[in-house]
């Protein structure tokens, strides 16, 4: 029996300037984000072989990068075309993109000087089950709190991400399909993997910077697009009660852009159908990324 052709197809890994099947990049066991989660990273999405907002992306990356006192060695310029070399050479339309980069190699809490980053750019099949738009998702209230601003800047991609996979793995203990997280006060923060919306008599909430939430671009997009629909929107403190009360609750991230969700610590949301506010704002946000990349 012959061999699919998703069997067949090699995946390309951008590793510090060349292209290289996956199964032969490699970087060093003494780099630095494997042994202490130093780096920072991003991910996004291409549509139609683009990459959207990456130009915002790589900004951010290197705002990320200022902020943990890694001084990235490339322009930006270069990782933009990283990103456009890894989609086109995995000849991928809809993708998954990460971009890591690291404080290089390092053993010890001294970082090496100079440092010698490393950047690794994946490309990856789009893999979103369709879903999860049309019948929502669930979610639970966990008790890993997010990382203290004081601790770790909060708007910061930072590679380690432990917490957030904590309360991934709490949330899917109570067969939950994304964790909701509550900052060190007791107000709701963020979720694993996305910013977290409410709506609450056609208002648009979501909690402020001052969450000590990472402040995800697909959630400014919503922000602005809600305000452009007339949509009243706030960004204020609320507990996890409101959630439980809400018309509609969503989630945004850059990948899977806006997500309804219909439970809540197995309590139903609304009519525990996806809502007009969260579908309304998916069809601008796709209609918004059609016009910028100049998709038909």
């Amino acid at each position: 029996m012959g061999r699919s052709a998703a069997t067949e197809r090699t995946e390309y890994v951008y590793l510090n300037g060349r292209l290289l099947p996956a199964d032969e990049a490699r970087v060093s066991v003494v780099d630095r984000g494997f042994l202490y989660g130093d780096g920072v990273f991003e991910t996004l999405r291409a549509y139609g072989g683009r990459p959207f907002q990456l130009t915002e992306h790589v900004t951010r990356l290197y705002r990320s990068a200022s902020l943990i006192g890694l001084e990235l060695p490339w322009p930006p310029g270069a990782v933009r075309e990283a990103v456009e070399a890894t989609l086109e050479a995995n000849g991928l339309a809809e993708a998954y993109v990460r971009i890591t980069v690291t404080r290089g190699d390092g053993l010890g809490i001294e970082p090496p000087a100079p440092a010698r980053p490393t950047l690794v750019v994946h490309a990856r099949p789009l893999a979103i089950d369709p879903r999860v738009y049309l019948d929502g998702v669930t979610a639970a209230v966990v008790r890993t709190r997010r990382n203290l601003p004081a601790a770790v800047p909060p708007e910061a991609k930072c590679l380690n991400y432990l917490n957030n996979i904590l309360a991934y793995r709490e949330a899917r203990a109570v067969g939950a399909q994304e964790a909701i997280m509550l900052n060190a006060e007791g107000a709701v923060a963020e979720g694993s993997v996305s910013n977290v919306f409410a709506v609450v008599q056609g208002k648009v909430l979501t909690p402020p910077v001052e969450a000590g939430i990472f402040p995800g671009l697909a959630r400014a997009t919503v922000l602005g697009l809600a305000r452009e629909l007339g949509r009243p929107v706030e960004e204020r403190l609320f507990g996890p009660d409101l959630l439980l009360a809400a018309d509609e609750v969503f989630f945004t991230n850059s990948v899977r852009e806006v997500v309804p969700v219909v439970r809540v610590n197995g309590t139903r949301v609304g009519d525990g159908m996806p809502g007009p506010v969260a579908r309304l704002l998916l069809e601008a946000y796709r209609a918004l990324v059609r016009r910028t990349l100049g998709l038909t």
